[in-house]
């Protein structure tokens, strides 16, 4: 499924448009984003949490050169499905 399934299904389970369907998607990914950001956690009971973890400082290689390379540390996004998901998933 992509955004646009994802829009057209919220559209038609709550019985609105496809315009309004597809501001709500936004805002939710943009208020998940922005609290991301801000360096909180979302927790959707039922669904799963969003975090942010911290990604430390390595060293890899290059597959076409064999050069070795550092890979700076960065942040990285992480979703852990809730036990209703991953029960609703294995059923």
């Amino acid at each position: 499924m992509n955004k646009a399934e994802l829009i057209k299904a919220v559209a038609g389970r709550a019985g609105i448009s496809n315009a309004a369907a597809a501001d709500a998607v936004d805002g939710v990914f943009d208020t998940i984003t922005a609290t991301l950001q801000s360096g909180s956690d979302v927790r959707l009971a039922g669904f799963g949490s969003f975090s942010v973890v911290d990604r430390k400082a390595t060293s890899g290689r290059n597959p076409r050169t064999g050069e070795t390379i550092s890979i700076p540390a960065s942040k990285q996004p992480k979703f852990k499905a809730g036990k209703s998901l991953k029960d609703a998933v294995n059923n």
